[in-house]
Parts: C-alpha cells; structure tokens; sequence
C-alpha cells in the first residue's frame, strides 16, 4: 500500500507539471484549473522531489529532441547524397543511315566540324534549343570537341544500345595473370596473360569481381583485382581525319592498281615467253621427228629393196574377198608399230591427220605410214582395199585393221593402236576383237 501510495503522489506531481503547477509554499502548489480560476491543493511530498522529477522531464524532452533532429539530418543527409548513375547515362549514340554532321552551332546552316556515323558515340554535355525550339546536343567525340548535333539524331542513356555498340578490354596489371576455367581461384587455369594484354571483355561479375574475357584458347575468366577495364566506342571523324583518310585510302587504290598492272604485264610476258619457249620445242620436235620418220623411211625402204621372193599364191580371206598375199617381213610391220607408238596419248582429231596435234583413225593411220613412203588414203572405208588381204589367223604386226566405220593397226599380243575417240585420244585396245573386223590388209 505504501508503495502504491507514492507511485499516486507521483503521478500527481507529473500532472502538476505538465498543467503548469506553481509552487506557492512548503506543502501546497497553486496550478491553473481553469479560466479565471487558481485550486490550491496541500500535498504531502518534499519539493525537492518535484524539482527532480522537473529535471528528468527536462533531460527526455532534450533527448527526444535531439532524437527527432538527426533523424530529421539523417533524411536531408539521404536526399542530398548522391544517386548512382550508369556509366552510359551521358553517352549519345548515333542512330542514323550513314552518319551525321557535328556543327560548330546549333543550326544546319552551321558549319560543320566532323562526322558522326551510324553507332558511332559521343558525350552528351548539354541540351540546347535552337531559334526554332528543336533540341540540339553540346557534345564531344574524338578530336571533335564541343560540338552540336540534333537531338533526333542521337539516343542518349540507353545502355543496351551502348553496350551493344562498344567494346570492353581489360588490361592485365599483373606480371602473369591467371585465366581460369571458373570464376574463382579454385578452378583450373585455361591460359595466361603478361602483364599489359589486352583481352575483350564479354560479361562482368560484379557480384564475385571477375570478368569473361575472350584468349586464344577460348572463354575464360579472370579477378578484376589484376585488371582495368575500359569501354572504347567508335567516336566521330573530323574533317581533317576525314581529309587524311580519304587522301590514305586513295594512295593505297592507286598502289594496289600499279601492283595489279605490273602483275598483269608480268604475266603476259611469262605467257609469251612459255609460248615462245612451246613454238620452239614444237619446232625442234617436228624437225626432230621429220628427220626420224626420214630415216625410218629409208631404213624400210632398203629393208623392203632385200625381200626377196615371188607370189606364193593365192590366200583366202576369211572376211569375204579372195586377194593374192605377199609373206610380209615381220620387222618391218614392226617397225611400223615401233615408230606409231611414241604418239600414244596424243589427242584425237576429227578429220585431223598430225600424230601430235591431233588425229583422226584414218589419219592416224595414213600418216604413219606416210613416214614410211606409203601412201594411204584418208579414209576408213577406202582402207579396206589397200594392199592385200589376211585372215585373223594370219595377222602380224603393222597390218591394217578394219571396222565399220574405224580403223587401226594392230600391234601384235592380240592388241590394236589406234585413235579411239576425243576422249581418249591414241591409245591401245585390246582384244583386237572387240569390235567385228571387216578386214586386214597388209602393206609390207
């Protein structure tokens, strides 16, 4: 109770204090009830108690006060510190055809200082209007510095663009730097970079402080503690780098057509000489050759000048014709063949007659023996009827085979050396069969 008896004296006394209580002498306070009115009430309490209890009144409203004021601070603190921004918030990109020109004002009759291509980047300094209320950028990009360009012209803070539009290099700060499979210092290492390299950076990991860079091995990454990144965008061209590029590009055109030229004439001269050089072996080849077919003619002709001997009589063909043989020396059918087979491969000529530009059978044949002194027609049908006939049985080397509308002379070992066709040129077949034989006729 006596507790309980205190704790009211003290919540009188509170109130008393916060209604304005004057202290009018030991035992009694006079506090305000009212307009016009003043209570006088006799309490039981030490006024000493009533001082103290002031006090400590006056130390929490002091505290509350001061509470009130830093968070009051705390939130002018917050409104003023500053916001954080993207590090592409002033880039403007340039969203045009080709380019766009950067001015000197703010006007198209401006003139103007460089060029500022599509993609191409510029930092956005100021936003000015012209006389006409458009919007026009105060910007700098490259050696072109304060510039104007139309605000239509440009996007300015959309960082998907200008991430899209740059390329981001880390630079290695460290003697060898690691690149790792995985971001972090566990995974194994995928290569490594000496100090200074530069790699394009695909992706930073803000969240672990490592970005994926491109090597030569292939993506890996590396600690942004061992690196500097930095953003490169193309950045306008002035008219003096413009001047200086075109004036380049012109000097190296006239370079590469000079080359072109002296390459083209080089050309033609080594053609002309290999033509020159070909004229002239086809020319030693064909006196070499009339020299041989001369001499093989001569040899045949003594040879053939020895063949002694008279009609054996009559032979039978067995393709259908009765003719009077002559025994045939075998060496000089031979050499026939012999001197016919050093133009095996050359090409096939329809109507041709030249045993190494081209040939058809029935000149293949007349002019093989031609370098013998025989004269053949050329014509396959008509060489049915030269010289005389033999029978399959009786055929030797150098003999003339007959087919329906081709010829050859047969080589022996069931073989016959012809010009076959375009595809194949001069060539040997065998069996010599393979087609039905109308006839063999026999020079020699």
């Amino acid at each position: 109770m006596e507790d309980f008896y205190i704790m009211k004296k003290r919540n009188k006394i509170v109130a008393f204090l916060l209604a304005g209580v004057i202290a009018a002498g030991h035992g009694s306070v006079v506090y305000a009830a009212g307009y016009g009115s003043v209570v006088y009430e006799d309490v039981a309490w030490d006024l000493c108690a009533l001082n103290e209890e002031r006090m400590k009144l006056e130390v929490q409203e002091k505290n509350t006060d001061n509470d009130a004021a830093g968070n009051d601070q705390a939130d002018i603190e917050e409104r003023e510190s500053p916001q954080s921004t993207s590090e592409y918030a002033d880039i403007g990109i340039a969203s045009v055809l080709n380019y766009v020109n950067l001015r000197a004002e703010p006007s198209v009759e401006s003139e103007a200082l460089g060029k500022l291509y599509n993609n191409s980047a510029a930092t956005v300094l100021e936003t000015v209007l012209d006389e006409a209320g458009e919007e026009w950028y105060l910007v700098s990009s490259g050696s072109v510095e304060n510039a104007y360009v139309k605000a239509e012209y440009v996007k300015v803070g959309d960082e998907d663009l200008a991430r899209g539009v740059s390329t981001r290099y880390a630079t290695v700060t460290t003697t060898t730097l690691f690149v790792r499979t995985e971001p972090g210092t566990e995974a194994s290492v995928l290569t490594m970079l000496p100090e200074g390299e530069d790699v394009v950076v695909y992706d930073a990991l803000d969240e672990y402080g490592w970005y994926r860079v491109s090597t030569e091995e292939g993506l890996g990454y590396v600690s942004g503690d061992y690196v500097t990144v930095r953003t490169e965008f193309r950045v306008a061209e002035s008219k003096e780098e413009e001047k200086e590029r075109l004036e380049r590009e012109e000097a190296e055109r006239q370079a590469a057509a000079a080359a072109a030229e002296a390459a083209r004439k080089a050309r033609e001269e080594e053609e002309r000489k290999a033509a020159e050089a070909a004229r002239k072996t086809q020319e030693e080849a064909a006196k070499a050759m009339a020299r041989q077919q001369t001499q093989n003619a001569q040899q045949a002709q003594q040879k053939n000048d020895k063949v002694q001997g008279s009609s054996q009589g009559q032979s039978s063909s067995s393709f259908g014709s009765n003719t009077t043989a002559k025994p045939q020396t075998v060496s000089n059918g031979q050499a026939v063949v012999n001197y016919a087979a050093q133009f095996v491969g050359n090409p096939y000529v329809y109507g041709g007659s030249s045993l190494t530009n081209g040939a058809d059978c029935s000149g293949f044949v007349m002019s093989v023996y031609q370098a013998f002194g025989i004269s053949l027609p050329h014509s396959s049908s008509a060489l049915r009827s030269v010289g005389y006939g033999v029978s399959l049985d009786a055929i030797q080397p150098g003999d003339i085979v007959c087919y329906s509308g081709h010829v050859g002379i047969y080589a022996g070992n069931n073989t016959l050396l012809h010009a076959s066709s375009p595809s194949t040129g001069i060539k040997y077949t065998s069996p010599v069969t393979y087609r039905e034989i109308l006839a063999i006729r026999r020079i020699f």
